[in-house]
């Protein structure tokens, strides 16, 4: 019998009812189970302590005799496991673990086909509208020949004999049962004795296939679409895995992306920066979309057009699009217009760029200049 309270060894108090109990026991046993520390004496002990202490406190009449005498009404010979050993713990971390041990889940996981991933590339246009994507995938598939049973012609596989079909065997070793796969039929539960000659019994060959996929508008670099069932084919006609689709962006000409805004660097002339006017920018959906340049704008602003943006992803309506305003300074210039600058030049008051203005001004104000 092990040293302190049970309840402490639990963590719960003297009034907790049998949830409470089964919930402390069920997260502490996975917490010091000796799987989980390579062996560790310390966490065996522990682990010895904790179960004891749920053996008693889930059963009434024990749990009155401990609330009433303590760990006296054990004595002279009582046994917290009921006379049934190591055995008889065993069946209690089986009843609060039982839906992780269960054979037969534990098969159908083991021979359960893999996932797949695909990388698919999409042109902005394409994630703002969706589509139906054709693609072509090399994996395991269903065996054509056996039908996925692995067994050649109408022969059938049998129940292995080591395992019971369980797919797994136990070994005692001291306190603890070990579990291991059965090494007769590798932990499928199930031996065939003349396996087909196209998949060698595993009842799935490679195959090349193709698959549409429906692909959402909105969806943007690293978006990850889940094909329920489309992976790996299971072995034997288990379950297949699933196929995960991962979308990649290629760049385009005009727009850069933000979430569901659409971003435009939008060169303009400096009159029409000075004066004012409009540039027309392509939407995604096919219309023109017109914005007006605001006279004196200056290069960095941004003009954001409401709803013309990015599609929304699984919602309604879309994103917006903002052009940012680069203000081009003039490279070439014919004599003329040269020489309508100087004129400008002449009658210049500062007041036209109040922040140039104030910037040098601050600049004399600092030097003494």
């Amino acid at each position: 019998m092990v040293e302190g309270d049970y309840y402490e060894l639990l963590g719960v108090p003297r009034g907790a009812d049998d949830a409470a109990i089964k919930a402390a026991y069920r997260r502490l046993a996975k917490e010091c189970h000796p799987d989980r520390h390579g062996g560790c004496t310390n966490q065996e002990a522990r682990f010895k302590a904790i179960s004891e202490a749920y053996e008693c406190l889930k059963d009434p009449q024990k749990r009155a005799a401990y609330d009433r005498f303590g760990k006296a009404a054990f004595q002279n010979g009582g046994d917290p496991f009921g006379g049934r050993g190591f055995d008889g713990f065993s069946d209690i971390f089986s009843s609060i673990f039982g839906e992780f041990m269960d054979p037969r889940g534990q098969r159908q996981n083991a021979a359960r086909g893999a996932d797949l991933r695909y990388d698919l590339e999409l042109t902005l246009d394409e994630a703002f509208a969706g589509k139906d994507s054709n693609i072509t995938i090399e994996a395991l598939a269903r065996c054509d020949s056996c039908e996925g049973r692995g067994a050649r012609g109408q022969s059938r596989a049998q129940t292995c004999s080591t395992c019971s079909g369980a797919g797994k065997v136990r070994a005692q070793q001291g306190f603890f049962v070990v579990e291991r796969g059965c090494p007769t039929c590798r932990g499928s539960g199930e031996v065939i004795a003349d396996p087909c000659g196209n998949c060698d019994g595993e009842g799935r060959a490679l195959k090349r296939r193709s698959l549409s996929v429906k692909i959402p508008a909105g969806v943007d670099e690293g978006t990850r679409i889940r094909v329920s069932g489309e992976g790996e084919a299971g072995v034997r006609n288990a379950a297949g895995g699933d196929l995960y689709i991962f979308v990649h962006m290629k760049p385009h000409g005009i727009y850069a992306r933000e979430g569901t805004t659409l971003v435009a660097e939008c060169p303009v002339s400096f009159t029409t920066a000075a004066l004012g006017g409009s540039i027309s920018l392509p939407g995604l959906d096919g219309t023109k979309i017109d914005i007006k340049i605001p006279a004196g704008i200056q290069s960095g602003e941004q003009l954001r057009q409401r709803g013309s943006g990015m599609s929304i992803l699984n919602g309604r309506g879309r994103g917006d699009l903002v052009a940012r305003v680069l203000v081009e300074t003039p490279r070439r210039m014919s004599a003329k217009q040269k020489k309508l600058l100087e004129e400008f030049r002449k009658i210049e008051t500062g007041d036209e760029c109040p922040a140039a203005k104030s910037f040098f001004q601050r600049v004399r104000e600092t030097f003494g200049s």
